[in-house]
């Protein structure tokens, strides 16, 4: 396929060899990015993609779907194995989609949902005002604690009570520590509100064993497929039996149309891959990792919120360090060390250039990286940090950054496909 996209569009061949290049040769600390196998990309450009598949297996709106009835079905039920679910809807296009879908069948236009806001570590579909969720729903947001960074239970509770949401919505984009998934879900039922959880991040970790999981507490589950779970780009939700039928209405029909039926089979091939004793090694490993480069940093000084991390992902207030978030994320850009600017809690900063840095260690794990390593690029940061205006010292860092890159080459295949994971 690789040849055929050369002799017809060396253009963009060009353009994706060169992507493909800078992924290679960078350190990926964005959180929610990461390498898919070698079997999931082909899944995710087979011919699957030429086919339309409008409707669920067995009630489809087009004819032909005798293969991508049985590809649908077992990517519902890797997913519902794999998280211990009664119900997997595996055709969001994106895990927005996916909690659009969510409030959408448990609730109605112009009522309350509650969430976590945007700039304390909040997704813009937790309700934030900028986002479709926002304007549709009446939004009610709850914050972190600022002196210790983390949730508010006791403030969270006063909040479900005073207004009394229709949803409260537990999960994060930008919240470094475990999520107690217990309390939301008895918070909400204290005021006989449904329980949404948004584990997009985190999914992997849950699948692993190593964060608990929040199916048994919450009314429906929505993640994303990519991130610390591995697979393609898209969204699914899980759920209990008894809103199976609203939650696949408001999918289908209610925001889409078609499936991609491409993604749906890349996402099986992932849910088999994340079944796997070495996905759980891995997801382990995210975790040393991200334990590891934060305390690190904390030996240089740097400010993380909450004061270090329990998952993948570290939120560095950079404001000790005199650097406008900003600007170190495009100094480490050109030192090969990819990452992005981020918003942290009661930030003084406007959201376009702010106080925080937000990385992850996704990425760097599945290439093989250990905590030897996530120590060594806490030294590049705090290099880069040191001599934020000196381009020579950057590029010095770029250098090392690509022979340690050299050394933990991206990986084509995780696990060999055999009887046990169902490949």
């Amino acid at each position: 396929m690789i040849t055929a996209l050369e002799q017809y569009d060396p253009q963009i061949y060009e353009l994706i060899r060169q992507e493909a290049a800078r992924q290679s040769g960078s350190i990926r600390l964005i959180p929610s990015e990461n390498y898919v196998s070698r079997a999931v990309m082909l899944a995710s450009g087979s011919c699957l993609t030429n086919k339309y598949a409008e409707g669920y297996p067995g009630r489809r709106y087009y004819e032909g779907q005798q293969v991508t009835d049985l590809i649908e079905r077992m990517a519902q039920q890797r997913a519902t194995k794999l998280f211990k679910a009664d119900h997997a809807n595996v055709q969001p296009y994106s895990g927005s989609v996916a909690n659009l879908a969510a409030y959408l069948a448990l609730a109605k236009p112009g009522d309350t949902i509650m969430g976590l806001a945007l700039p304390h570590g909040g997704h813009l579909t937790h309700g934030w005002c900028v986002s479709i969720t926002g304007k549709m729903f009446n939004s009610v947001q709850y914050t972190v604690n600022p002196d210790t960074g983390r949730f508010d239970f006791d403030q969270i509770e006063k909040l479900a009570k005073k207004h009394k949401p229709k949803i409260i919505i537990s999960g994060a984009t930008a919240y470094p520590r475990e999520i107690d998934f217990e309390v939301f879900g008895q918070i909400a039922k204290s005021v006989g509100a449904y329980h949404v959880s948004d584990i997009a991040h985190i999914a992997g970790l849950v699948v692993a064993g190593i964060h608990k999981s929040p199916v048994a507490y919450s009314d429906i589950v929505s993640t994303t497929t990519h991130k610390t779970l591995r697979g393609p780009r898209g969204g699914m939700l899980l759920c209990k039996n008894e809103h199976s039928q609203n939650v696949d209405k408001a999918v289908f029909p209610g925001l889409q149309g078609g499936p991609h039926l491409h993604t749906i089979t890349a996402v099986a091939v992932a849910m088999a891959e994340a079944d796997t004793p070495e996905f759980i090694a891995y997801a382990k490993q995210i975790v040393k990792n991200a334990k590891a480069l934060a305390e690190k940093l904390l030996e240089y000084g740097f400010n993380l919120i909450s004061g270090g991390t329990d998952n993948h992902l570290i939120l560095i207030d950079l404001r000790n360090k005199n650097v406008p978030g900003k600007k170190l994320a495009k100094a480490l850009d050109r030192a090969r060390i990819v990452t992005n600017y981020n918003t942290i809690p009661n930030d003084p900063a406007p959201p376009f250039n702010p106080s925080g840095l937000r990385i992850g260690t996704p990425a760097i794990t599945t290439r093989g990286m250990k905590e030897e390593q996530a120590e060594q690029i806490a030294d590049f940061i705090n290099e880069v940090v040191e001599n934020i205006d000196n381009e020579s010292a950057i590029e010095q860092v770029g250098k090392e950054v690509l022979l340690l890159c050299s050394q933990f080459p991206v990986p084509d295949h995780f696990i060999i496909p055999n009887k046990n994971n169902g490949i």
